[in-house]
């Protein structure tokens, strides 16, 4: 389970990030990811990294988005550490996220995750 300060909960957070953030994506997720640039507010010194989840309906019924969404929480609280201050991170699962395992599930995002940290840095 993700803290409560890690959590994306506002739809304005959600579009910011998928309008103006980098994208990279594969076959079962798509990672959009928004850093700050210094100077601006957004960019609180220290502030805690936030994510939030997409799980559509394509997904599956409720027990597997559910499941998605659970493996995905549980696997992007290991990246917490890797993201910048301040940054927004949005994980959407696409409908093969479904019958994909959790090791795959894990490299999948492993590398959006680390192409879209080369795109920002």
């Amino acid at each position: 389970m993700l803290p409560a300060s890690n959590r994306l909960r506002l739809p304005e957070d959600f579009r910011r990030c998928i309008r103006a953030g980098g994208r990279s994506g594969g076959p079962l997720v798509v990672v959009h990811l928004l850093v700050p640039t210094p100077g601006t507010p957004d960019s609180t010194a220290g502030a805690q990294p936030r994510v939030g989840f997409v799980v559509s309906r394509a997904v599956g019924k409720a027990v597997t988005r559910n499941l998605v969404k659970r493996r995905l929480r549980h696997l992007v609280r290991e990246h917490l550490s890797v993201l910048p201050d301040a940054a927004l991170l949005v994980v959407r699962a696409q409908p093969a996220a479904a019958t994909a395992d959790y090791a795959e599930l894990g490299a999948e995002l492993e590398r959006c995750l680390q192409r879209c940290l080369r795109k920002v840095a």
